[in-house]
């Protein structure tokens, strides 16, 4: 008898490689596979606004992006001894105005150089429901939704589900706005197999089939694509033993499970193929040595400096900048 119904996900027929710049943009779920990716040396930048969950706060920030925003101070808000922006998570708030300001500004700069290159945005979509500030008007356009509550009291916000239309529209507007920029790039959505139990279980489950729907009438064009995490999790492991205490993440093993599954659908066999040996130099220098001065040691070390450079030369667009100082130093 089976008690795992396992599935594969179809393997794209454009593969990411490592000459490509990855953007991502979207949940939690969003920075676990984007540090996977970075760990075996993709380059990849993730989140500039921290982490967001709906469909109108990514669209607002790709846009941002694309359009080169820069913020002022009026744009920031001050609560719970904090300046913040309604826009960003709250890493980037601070007890000083032009600190929090600096902070956004910084990762705009970067984020509007990265995505006029960038050759994959993958966009994780954590939830339809926004939060709409009561203080902010509304032009027809969302100014008023916003990514992250900042632990204001929920009286000042209007709590709303989003139909798949909304969904579709926003997102299909975006994308154009990308386009217009960078042509070439190709889009892969996610839903977050992250359980937004907060909303309530049927909350829930309405939510993220809103997104479901709406992402899949926009993935007939050659350049978007879909890889199905939520059902990985949902439909395929199946099983509470696979989300962390809280029981709405998912554990350790359920994303090794995910990231898994996303190798073989989204990379191409030669990238697939350096991530194996880049993996062995990236767990060396994780190594924690215990006896640091032995030869035996420098030997490793030395071992690991020639591999790099082995490696370095048949795939020089990989960078081994920290790590050639850390094997080298211990010599």
């Amino acid at each position: 008898m089976d008690f795992h119904a396992e599935f594969f996900p179809r393997a794209f027929p454009a593969k990411i490689n490592h000459r490509h710049k990855l953007m991502l943009v979207g949940s939690c779920f969003t920075e676990q596979i984007g540090n996977k990716l970075a760990q075996h040396k993709f380059s990849v930048l993730e989140n500039p606004n921290g982490i967001l969950f709906n469909p109108v706060s990514i669209s607002h920030a790709v846009r941002s992006y694309v359009q080169g925003k820069l913020y002022n101070g009026n744009e920031l808000f001050y609560s719970n001894e904090l300046w913040g922006s309604w826009q960003h998570h709250t890493r980037f708030s601070s007890i000083d105005k032009q600190v929090s300001l600096e902070r956004i500004n910084d990762s705009q700069k970067k984020a509007s150089a990265f995505i006029k290159e960038a050759d994959w945005l993958l966009l994780t979509l954590g939830s339809a429901f926004v939060y709409e500030d009561r203080a902010i008007e509304n032009n027809g356009n969302y100014e008023n939704v916003v990514a992250n509550c900042h632990k204001v009291p929920a009286d000042k916000f209007n709590r709303r589900l989003l139909s798949a239309e909304e969904v579709k529209d926003i997102l299909q507007q975006m994308m154009q706005e990308v386009k217009k920029q960078n042509p070439g790039v190709n889009f892969i959505y996610t839903i977050s197999p992250v359980r937004h139990l907060r909303e309530g279980f049927i909350e829930n489950n309405r939510s993220k089939a809103t997104l479901i729907q709406a992402v899949h009438t926009l993935t007939n064009d050659v350049d978007i694509f879909y890889f199905p995490a939520y059902e990985l999790v949902i439909d395929d492991l199946r099983d509470y033993r696979f989300y962390a205490e809280d029981m709405a993440h998912p554990n350790y093993a359920a994303t090794n499970y995910v990231w898994e599954k996303f190798i073989n659908a989204c990379i191409d066999e030669p990238s697939q193929q350096l991530m194996k040996e880049i993996a062995i130099i990236t767990a060396a220098f994780n190594h924690k040595p215990f006896n640091p001065g032995s030869e035996q040691h420098k030997k490793f070390l030395q071992s690991n400096i020639d591999r790099v450079n082995q490696l370095t030369l048949r795939s020089p667009y990989l960078n081994f900048d920290k790590e050639l100082l850390y094997f080298s130093s211990g010599l």
